[in-house]
């Protein structure tokens, strides 16, 4: 199973950095980027609820068929409601782990997106819930 890492959004301080409103081109630079007055604070653009968001950061390989990597950091909203086939933080018989939630029938089953592993079932006999779903994925390039 995957592990994670996690952080706390504590001390969410306004940190603005300029937005070009023009689209960005792979040639040279426009010469009209000098005058980029727009701000873009990423705080305001990842988390909406700041008591209840956490960071943290992938480790495993279970989502890579998704583009999830070993390394990424991810942005958990525990307030948000959990619907099926939600990419979610889980909680299962004492472990951690990143996947796809998904009803059927009678049963719950936590789906990986890499063909090495298996679906989880999930059933009235295990530990389980849903700690907090997944609202943004930030990767390194």
């Amino acid at each position: 199973m995957d592990s994670l890492e996690f952080y706390n959004v504590e001390n969410v301080v306004k940190n603005e950095l300029p937005l070009s409103d023009v689209g960005v081109t792979a040639g040279f630079p426009s010469p009209a980027d000098d005058f980029m007055d727009l701000k873009l604070d990423l705080n305001r653009e990842l988390i909406r609820n700041p008591a209840s968001t956490f960071y943290a950061r992938v480790s495993g390989v279970s989502r890579v068929d998704e583009g999830i990597d070993d390394g990424d950091l991810l942005v958990i909203d525990r307030s948000i409601e959990p619907t099926d086939g939600c990419l979610a933080v889980c909680y299962i018989d004492g472990e951690f782990t990143l996947k796809r939630f998904a009803y059927k029938g009678d049963y719950g089953y936590l789906v990986p997106a890499n063909s090495k592993f298996k679906p989880i079932k999930v059933t009235a006999e295990n530990d389980f819930m849903i700690w907090g779903v997944v609202s943004h994925l930030v990767k390194k390039m």
